[in-house]
């Protein structure tokens, strides 16, 4: 396989969504749920919209972080709406509310999933579909996974969670790339018994066709507001790791997730200042201060989980005691990572540290692939 053709979309990839002989039938005289967002298209057309147009009664749709359209910011808590095009209500599931409760499960017969997740395991969207799987298992309702192809696929690698940090940012025992689609994942969360529920969970998965997980895939609509594109959500799952520390991944800039540093010249000669944008950072970190740091950009796409930027970064920044936040547990899914960067542990022993559990967790995947690797 050619790495380097990552970016490069293969033709004929058709998502699940796409294949709708497979479940509009199903949904007809039913009144359907959906858990969707910005991402849930149809050439071009929302999956709502598209619903709507075959005569399916959708009585609710649930958003997750960034909303039903995508619009807002990471980490701001999404409000219950109205769908001003259609009328139907919207439930949030960012905020207090993260699982459905059973009177917000009422009056739907069938929840239709269909989200573009890019495949590390602090991805919000994975925790959500988590929790809608408990409520449609504690309430009797069947869910439709409508899956569609991992970006970063072809990479199984990372610490795997220490359930003694689980968070909504990771929620199951996975690597950081876990090398699944959201389809997948959902098979290994039933297989493994990571459900909260004491009802078994009627689970249907339409699966994409024409893609595995060593075929090149992009995302045509940016799945969040700071993952604009291929460069950011390949480098997305090891810079993703300043957000527990004192450095700026880039939000607040054109470049989230393309670019690192703060207000320290020893980072690095790339200059850039991050300012308050609207539905992509609210309050970027060194809101209009000069940063000075590492601009990766036409950097190569890694083909692991890149924790070399984590490293350097560290050994250049002038006051170490200050360097992480207590997050950074929560993203790496273990302590372990925080102190072997403090005591200087070469990166490649750092990730011998993760074989192990890498190994055993490889294992375990090969029940619940649905493409070929």
């Amino acid at each position: 396989m050619c790495l380097s053709c990552y970016g490069k979309r293969q033709e004929g990839v058709i998502v699940g969504a796409e294949r709708m002989k497979e479940y509009i039938p199903e949904l007809k005289s039913k009144k359907v749920g959906l858990l969707v967002n910005h991402t849930s298209v149809i050439n071009s057309i929302h999956l709502l919209d598209t619903l709507i147009s075959q005569n399916i009664q959708v009585t609710k749709v649930f958003a997750p972080e960034h909303g039903f359209r995508g619009q807002i910011s990471n980490g701001e808590i999404v409000k219950n709406g109205i769908d001003l095009k259609s009328g139907i209500p919207i439930i949030s599931l960012y905020g207090k509310n993260k699982k459905p409760s059973k009177e917000q499960m009422k009056n739907i017969d069938i929840l239709v999933f269909d989200i573009q997740d890019v495949g590390t395991r602090f991805y919000t969207y994975i925790s959500s579909m988590h929790y809608m799987m408990e409520a449609c298992a504690d309430n009797q309702i069947k869910m439709i996974i409508l899956d569609r192809p991992n970006p970063n696929g072809h990479i199984i690698d990372g610490p795997v969670l220490d359930m003694k940090y689980k968070s909504f940012v990771g929620m199951h025992p996975i690597p950081v790339l876990h090398g699944l689609t959201v389809g997948e994942l959902a098979k290994m969360i039933i297989g493994e018994e990571w459900l909260n529920s004491k009802s078994k969970l009627n689970l249907e998965i339409v699966p994409s066709k024409n893609w595995t997980h060593s075929t090149p895939y992009t995302i045509v609509i940016p799945p969040s507001p700071n993952l604009p594109n291929d460069q950011a959500i390949s480098l997305y799952p090891g810079l993703c790791f300043f957000e527990g520390t004192k450095i700026s991944a880039g939000r607040g800039t054109d470049f989230p997730f393309q670019i690192y540093g703060a207000p320290y010249p020893s980072l690095g000669s790339f200059e850039f200042t991050p300012t308050s944008k609207p539905f992509a950072a609210k309050y970027p970190k060194f809101e209009n201060q000069k940063c000075y740091g590492v601009d990766l950009r036409n950097a190569s796409k890694p083909n692991s989980l890149d924790i070399s930027h984590l490293i350097k970064a560290y050994k250049a920044f002038p006051d170490k005691n200050i360097f992480f936040n207590n997050f950074i547990q929560n993203l790496a899914g273990t302590d372990q990572l925080k102190t072997q960067i403090i005591d200087q542990i070469p990166e490649n022993e750092i990730r011998n540290s993760w074989a192990k559990e890498l190994n055993q967790y490889r294992e375990m995947r090969k029940k619940y692939i649905i493409y070929q690797d």
